[in-house]
């Protein structure tokens, strides 16, 4: 099962449904593991550490910090990026069938936009 971290940003809302959905999910928010307000490089490099897919709404700066991990041959587990637009419950919906569908390891270095 895929290991997810949750930027400080993320509705935790989506978090709290996850959770109820599928309660043995491991899920980590960002400000839990005392890095509120740290900049996205840290927060990915972070992720990359504990080999966590990270979710996020933010696409203006963490695809760019993302991709400058890949682009430097660092470790970059993947990111999960969720319009601010999508419902609730297909947030919910989505990212539980990538964590359900998903190897470990199988979005290294990528990006994927959520709704899918």
């Amino acid at each position: 099962m895929l290991r997810l971290a949750v930027d400080e940003n993320f509705n935790n809302d989506i978090v709290r449904g996850l959770l109820r959905r599928k309660p043995e999910l491991d899920i980590v928010r960002i400000q839990d593991i005392g890095l509120s307000g740290a900049d996205d490089s840290t927060v990915l490099k972070w992720a990359a550490r504990e080999n966590r897919v990270l979710l996020t709404h933010d696409v203006t700066t963490i695809t760019r910090y993302a991709y400058e991990r890949v682009q430097a041959g660092q470790q970059m587990p993947g990111v999960f990026e969720v319009t601010r637009a999508v419902s609730i419950g297909r947030a919910i919906e989505d990212i539980l069938l990538l964590v359900e569908c998903s190897f470990d390891g199988e979005w290294e270095g990528q990006i994927r936009y959520l709704p899918l």
